[in-house]
């Protein structure tokens, strides 16, 4: 028997990283938001590695936070161990990761969906939509719930008709034998989406007190103190240390004796995994000639002796991993406390998206996360911030909010996903961004928190402190501009002894500060400011005089874009109509449905000379008659 639950703005269905992401926003917006997860334990789980950041996605949560979310923030509270990546290479690769609590995570993520206004967080199994002339109006729940809502944003992860695979063992299951979402995933197809079959896996976890750490290598955390959110003033010093070891000669024969039991390779594994994080049979097969592989053991929590073997992913029976374990320096007498597996499920094609997430299909459902196709804690959380913003502003008459590639990560990601799909789960590199230099980690909240402060996400105590903060920077770069360093005894004595050649006549403070070996911290010693600086701010001046060419062109490039992106397309363009099109240039343009000039440029199989054609058409006015 159904029963009517309860009418909300926007509805949430799932509490992992994009839900939890999308349910804060909707709701910090003034949206009544309702929270439905399979199990209110599994909030912010972490069924892979207990980490946040890295490389490129380290970026995106510092974009989280300059948006006003809650990744950066939570892990800030909640860190074991916190490492700055590539220090020894340029600002647009440097990286912040962050070992997680895994546990205190969830604890502290929970705590504060509790503690917000406007937001319901309810254990509850969503088995279908409610769906009226071709718009979401509500979901029905596995037990007769009907709730209703103006927005519906799905956000299942792995759950989806998820399936767990060890060896030739196979189980319906989400992570961590968890309950899987079956009927959901049915009845998305039924409404005529277009779903894909997608795989992801993770290793072992062993018993820390059974692991010889000293043949393993130390791998500390940083000792300066460092954060994702821009707003965390309270550092966590006492830090936990990971341990690197390696697979050897002996691991790899254990694999490759084993092959014929592994899921991969036997048939039995029907999704595709990621190219970028292949399991270790993969690895092992792929790159043969090489001698080893790096095993990092990453402790699971301060109050737990699991320990997960990063690098190990695998699916291969529970005892070929036993001796695959043993087989690595360190873990030689090692007791596994959970085993490895693979998990197949089932996500959308995300070109049945619009850039603010919304389905094409049906006004006011958005999806987020893995179920469009992406892997990653921090991916999922991007997305379910911007699904959460743009579900909320649907239910307030809003016009939704699009981040350009040249504005953020998030922005490369969402319009990679919608504009050109993905065959396989989709991760972000920092080679995926072609403005990298603009989209850094140090420059996320200038990038972003002035988006955040105008939907409302950004408090205004915090947002005075952003353009003080902004100010400051200006401020400098003036004076460094008109500050002129006289040549003097004293200050070519102390570029000598910094390796920097001495002046021969006088100069500008910002021409000093453009040599490769100068830093601010010596532009401040040879010309002080009136007042000491933040870290913040200095690094900021140094970055922004250091590479203002690279800069400026890249801006350059960017306005040639925004001309581009000006250019709009109708939604609704008959592109078999249009004379002159390759015909797979038709048929992608009429899948993906792109908004804009430039982004018709980006699908896969448009060629410059169908950008030729439409352009001119375009400037014919054509296309406002070529309706469907």
């Amino acid at each position: 028997m159904s029963y009517h639950g309860g009418e909300y703005d926007v509805i949430v269905i799932g509490a992992g990283h994009a839900g939890v992401e999308a349910g804060l926003a909707a709701a910090r917006m003034g949206a009544n938001t309702l929270m439905l997860t399979l199990n209110l334990d599994a909030v912010a789980y972490m069924p892979c590695n207990p980490s946040v950041g890295g490389p490129a996605k380290g970026i995106v949560v510092r974009e989280v936070d300059a948006l006003g979310g809650e990744m950066a923030k939570n892990i800030d509270k909640t860190h074991i161990q916190m490492r700055m990546l590539n220090t020894g290479k340029g600002p647009a690769v440097r990286a912040l990761r962050a070992q997680a609590d895994k546990f205190l995570y969830q604890h502290e993520m929970k705590k504060t969906i509790e503690e917000t206004e406007n937001l319901l967080l309810r254990q509850g199994m969503v088995e279908r939509l409610i769906i009226e002339n071709d718009k979401v109006t509500g979901v029905i729940t596995q037990t007769g719930a009907e709730y209703y809502a103006k927005s519906v944003v799905i956000t299942t992860g792995t759950y989806l008709r998820g399936k767990v695979i060890i060896g030739d063992l196979s189980y319906e299951s989400g992570p961590n034998n968890q309950q899987p979402s079956v009927n959901l995933s049915y009845h998305l197809q039924e409404l005529g989406f277009e779903m894909v079959r997608f795989k992801t896996g993770t290793p072992p976890r062993v018993n820390s007190q059974t692991i010889d750490y000293s043949k393993t290598e130390i791998q500390p955390g940083d000792e300066v103190p460092r954060a994702f959110s821009y707003e965390t003033t309270k550092y966590i010093t006492d830090q936990l240390p990971c341990w690197l070891t390696y697979t050897n000669d002996e691991t790899h024969s254990i694999i490759n004796s084993n092959l014929d039991r592994s899921p991969m390779y036997s048939g039995m594994i029907e999704g595709t995994g990621p190219r970028y994080c292949p399991s270790i049979e993969d690895k092992i097969v792929r790159f043969n000639d090489k001698p080893r592989h790096q095993i990092f053991l990453e402790p699971e929590g301060r109050n737990t002796q699991e320990v997960y073997v990063q690098g190990l992913s695998t699916s291969l029976p529970e005892d070929v991993q036993h001796h695959i374990l043993r087989s690595i320096p360190g873990l030689e007498g090692v007791t596994m406390m959970r085993p490895g597996y693979a998990i197949e499920y089932d996500a959308i094609v995300p070109t049945q998206l619009w850039p603010s997430l919304e389905t094409k299909k049906i006004e006011g459902l958005f999806t987020a996360g893995q179920i469009n196709g992406t892997s990653g804690y921090e991916e999922a959380a991007g997305q379910g911030l911007m699904a959460g913003i743009n579900a909320a502003r649907k239910a307030q008459n809003k016009e939704s909010v699009i981040l350009k590639r040249s504005d953020a990560y998030i922005g490369v990601l969402i319009d990679d996903l919608v504009t050109k799909g993905t065959n396989e789960p989709y991760r972000l590199l920092t080679s995926r961004a072609e403005y990298r230099l603009l989209l850094r980690h140090d420059n996320a909240d200038l990038r972003l928190t002035e988006i955040g402060h105008e939907i409302g996400l950004i408090k205004s105590e915090r947002f005075d402190q952003f353009l003080s903060k902004k100010e400051q920077i200006e401020r400098e770069k003036d004076r460094l501009a008109s500050t002129i360093v006289k040549v003097t005894e004293e200050t070519n004595q102390f570029l000598t002894e910094i390796g920097s050649s001495p002046l021969k006549e006088p100069m500008y403070g910002v021409g000093l500060l453009k040599r490769p070996e100068i830093t601010y911290t010596h532009i401040a010693q040879i010309v002080p400011p009136l007042e000491k600086l933040d870290d913040d701010v200095a690094e900021q001046v140094e970055i922004q005089v250091k590479y203002e060419g690279y800069i400026s062109k890249q801006l350059e490039q960017v306005d040639k874009l925004k001309k581009m992106e000006n250019k709009k397309l109708p939604e609704d363009l008959d592109y078999h109509a249009i004379n002159g099109l390759a015909t797979e240039a038709k048929q992608k343009l009429s899948e993906v449905r792109p908004l804009s000039m430039a982004q018709a440029s980006r699908v896969s199989g448009v060629n410059p000379a169908d950008v030729s054609i439409l352009l001119v058409y375009m400037e014919q006015g054509k296309l406002q008659k070529i309706k469907q």
